[in-house]
């Protein structure tokens, strides 16, 4: 059987060529799906990789952005990637060696995380035991259309690979403020959308019961001072997000206070 990558970007020079050079021989086909990136993206994915069919579309969420991709792939069996992951050789050879059998015993996999901050590699907070599926026959599984915080449906049994994916999370503190500030406006308007509620007591508490969480219920404090600092920053994900919501929500009564 026959293997397609699948892959979404947006502005990752600094990443996709890590992940294309590390899978170029197990792939059958490259689907990479492209949210119009300013860098040099375009550039690397279709003249150093001609087996690459780079696709453009316009963001309007992860989910649809997969699923949109999903579709693009011809190949039974695909592996899911983010451009920041890197398969290690173990989990290279176990994604083969499903691929290639006439029959498995499932027909979607987890995988493993290594997650990485900078040089740090983290081990606790809620970061060390992370397993996400990432291997699955086109079929029996599709994204769900949330804009943000995306996951795979399915209704089957589910595999653990052997191995680990390495994921390189954020390259400088002011790309994981971005990315923080990107995901918070995503999921307030997700939860407006939903006609969640919120109020001043819960966006005072959240921030506080979060960073207890990560740094003292999850002993992201024996990473010393990179769980610190993850602790920190999903605290302020969560205070951004809630903060982010009410602000919708006031605008939305302005809104209906001014026709009436």
């Amino acid at each position: 059987m026959a293997l397609s990558l699948a892959i979404i970007t947006y502005n990752e020079e600094e990443n996709i060529v890590r992940l294309l050079d590390s899978l170029v021989d197990l792939a059958d086909e490259i689907i990479i799906v492209d949210s119009f990136s300013t860098d040099k993206t375009k550039e690397i994915c279709t003249q150093k990789y001609p087996q690459v069919q780079f696709f453009e579309k316009k963001f309007n969420g992860y989910g649809e952005q997969k699923n949109h991709a999903l579709n693009l792939c011809s190949h039974e069996w695909v592996l899911f990637l983010d451009a920041d992951e890197v398969p290690d050789e173990n989990l290279k050879r176990s994604i083969q060696k499903i691929v290639s059998s006439a029959s498995t015993e499932f027909n979607v996999y987890k995988a493993r995380f290594n997650n990485h901050l900078g040089s740090h590699l983290i081990r606790h907070g809620g970061w060390g035991n992370v397993c996400r599926e990432r291997l699955f026959k086109k079929e029996y599984a599709a994204y769900s259309h949330d804009k943000v915080h995306e996951f795979l449906i399915t209704y089957e049994k589910i595999g653990l690979l052997d191995g680990r994916l390495n994921h390189y999370t954020y390259k400088s503190i002011h790309h994981h403020v971005s990315k923080i500030n990107k995901y918070s406006d995503m999921m307030a308007e997700k939860m407006f959308e939903r006609g969640k509620k919120i109020n001043r007591f819960k966006i005072i508490v959240s921030p506080i019961f979060e960073f207890i969480k990560v740094f003292i219920f999850k002993l992201g404090f024996l990473d010393g001072f990179p769980g610190y600092y993850i602790a920190k920053t999903m605290s302020y994900y969560t205070f951004l997000k809630y903060i982010k919501l009410r602000e919708k929500i006031r605008l939305l009564e302005i809104q209906q206070n001014t026709v009436k």
